[in-house]
């Protein structure tokens, strides 16, 4: 475990706590670098995920096992049609005491009173049911019957999500996309590295993880990405490419005005900061530039700009937009 007092933290510890968690999540983890760089970034810059890729791709094992090394509260809510809101954040339950026989309701706590909450297949539940998430997502707290109960920090909800295009599945409403800080896509590993999971998962080996961090200290972590000095010329740059892409904008590039129907708002230019901010702490840097804000840029827009119908008939997706929205928006400097 990462031995350093949590008021005393330096960029140093940072980078000594990203190359800890990298090994342990890298015993189970075959591959799939980028991901875990991007969840390391948004989980110490305070920010939601969600993991969008194809069924059998590691997303639960990754979660879990960073759960693991990070020895935080885990819990998992398996999403499906049927789910309830209560289901998720608790109910009440009338309760007898058995001394003076007097009733009373008693709240039960649901799955989601946990460090880290992991919401599988989010999208396979209805909007009312994933609705109950924005609440805790936003202000760290969950109301039932009345009542506000606090979630205790550090709260993250990392999120899987198959492709839309599968059946059976309800797209996301802007306002809870709004809440992820990043939308992470998990592709196919390549041949090696499906070779290497086919013989590690075919053995009897099972592999271990150790806690190298604990909560405290996360959010000692998350502090520091807080207190980092601003950039101005970055900052500048982080508010510039979210307002490009809204299609009303005066500095919109045309393509945007053609594709987009409406863009990123402010919680993005916020989230291009703090996870630029978080990108160079877990680097060992104590200062954050606009190469950062570009390395962060596609999974902070993509869920934030929605195509039109016209993107859709030439099969131009979010991505691509915000591509070729770095690529007009030139060279990252300082």
């Amino acid at each position: 475990m990462i031995d350093a007092p949590g008021a005393n933290l330096t960029v140093a510890d940072a980078a000594r706590a990203r190359d800890a968690i990298l090994e342990q999540v890298g015993r189970r983890i075959v591959g799939q670098k980028a991901v875990i760089e991007q969840m390391l970034i948004a989980l110490f810059a305070r920010g939601h995920c969600l993991f969008v890729g194809v069924p059998g791709l590691a997303k639960t094992l990754l979660v879990s096992t960073t759960a693991e090394a990070l020895n935080l509260s885990f819990n998992r809510i398996q999403f499906t049609p049927d789910l309830m809101p209560s289901d998720i954040t608790g109910t009440d339950i009338l309760e007898e005491d058995q001394a003076t026989g007097r009733r009373h309701f008693k709240f039960i706590h649901g799955p989601i009173f946990a460090n880290l909450l992991l919401a599988d297949e989010i999208n396979r539940t209805p909007p009312k049911t994933q609705a109950a998430l924005l609440q805790a997502m936003q202000e760290g707290r969950v109301t039932a019957a009345g009542k506000t109960y606090e979630l205790d920090p550090p709260f993250l909800v990392f999120a899987t999500q198959n492709p839309v295009e599968q059946e059976g599945t309800y797209p996301l409403p802007e306002a809870q996309l709004d809440r992820f800080m990043f939308m992470i896509e998990v592709g196919y590993p390549d041949a090696a590295e499906e070779l290497e999971i086919v013989l590690r998962t075919t053995s009897g080996d099972e592999a271990t993880v150790e806690p190298v961090l604990d909560p405290q200290r996360i959010l000692a972590l998350q502090k520091l990405v807080r207190s980092m000095p601003h950039n101005d010329v970055a900052a500048r740059y982080a508010v510039e490419l979210a307002r490009a892409t809204r299609p009303d904008d005066a500095g919109a590039p045309d393509f945007i005005k053609e594709y987009v129907s409406w863009g990123a708002g402010p919680r993005a230019s916020q989230y291009l900061v703090l996870a630029a901010k978080a990108r160079a702490l877990l680097a060992g840097r104590d200062t954050y530039g606009r190469d950062d804000v570009r390395a962060v840029a596609r999974p902070v827009l993509m869920h934030r700009v929605m195509t039109n119908f016209h993107a859709e008939a030439e099969r131009i997706s979010s991505g691509d937009i915000v591509d070729r929205l770095l690529e007009s928006r030139g060279v990252a400097g300082a």
